[in-house]
């Protein structure tokens, strides 16, 4: 699966978080160390906001470890709130359009995890994305498709409700077509004021995810970026992890045991 760092706070450098680490998202392309893949070398994007309400991106079908524009991007891009992914691709064609994150007006999301047996029921799924939202379905991938249905189901006023209901008609599709392969879902959704995320699974053996304080703002990350893990939390299993404008965290459950 595949692994990503976000970050809300005060404007620092990209490559504070995504780079300069010993154990960074860039180094965990080739040596995660708590994902299913060691090697998440199928593609890597950026994304941030800076003045305008909408962010930037940056994606690449290079791996991280060997794409220089993406380092240098990190170097020079100075932001409030940003995320990072490196892919390990579980569905979808190693293509561009499947890199994350993928973006909708102001609305940025990334996601580690995947539908199980997706092939068998990507017709049906993809029929839950609203008409308005269909011209966005750029690429294949189950995670773009589940961003794409949350937002026509209010992702941009209430995210937990939004992101409950997709991801519980997805699991009542696969029920429905004999699907047995778990919904797995570690994803970050921002407006680019709010910062959300999410751990949950439907075995509830949701993909890790962390969070920290720094001193300049909170950090979420699949996994932790250096090696003594100073400083980090888990996500607990089945939550809703939010951060504010003003760097408060808040945690709920979110989904919990059905």
């Amino acid at each position: 699966m595949c692994r990503f760092v976000a970050y809300s706070g005060e404007p620092i450098f990209l490559a504070s978080q995504l780079s300069d680490p010993s154990h960074s998202l860039i180094s965990q392309s080739r040596a995660a160390l708590e994902s299913m893949y060691t090697v998440n070398g199928d593609g890597c994007g950026v994304g941030w906001y800076g003045e305008r309400e909408e962010p930037g991106r940056y994606r690449s079908l290079r791996p991280a470890w060997g794409d220089a524009n993406l380092l240098s991007l990190c170097q020079q891009i100075r932001a409030p709130i940003f995320a990072g992914h490196i892919r390990a691709a579980t569905s979808g064609e190693v293509a561009t359009a499947n890199c994350h994150p993928f973006a909708v007006g102001r609305h940025l999301f990334l996601h580690n995890g995947e539908i199980g047996g997706f092939s068998r029921v990507r017709r049906t799924i993809e029929s839950m994305i609203p008409d308005t939202l269909y011209g966005e379905r750029k690429g294949g991938s189950d995670s773009e498709a589940i961003f794409l249905i949350a937002l026509g189901r209010g992702l941009d006023t209430d995210p937990a409700r939004a992101m409950a209901a997709t991801l519980l008609d997805i699991v009542a599709v696969k029920k429905e077509q004999g699907v047995d392969e778990p919904v797995y879902f570690a994803g970050v959704h921002t407006d680019g004021e709010t910062l959300h995320a999410f751990r949950w699974a439907s075995n509830h053996r949701g993909p890790t995810l962390y969070y920290r304080n720094t001193d300049s703002g909170v950090v979420i990350a699949s996994e932790p970026y250096d090696q003594d893990h100073d400083g980090w939390n888990a996500v607990p299993e089945d939550s809703l992890i939010t951060v504010a404008p003003d760097r408060a965290i808040d945690i709920q459950p979110f989904l919990p045991a059905q």
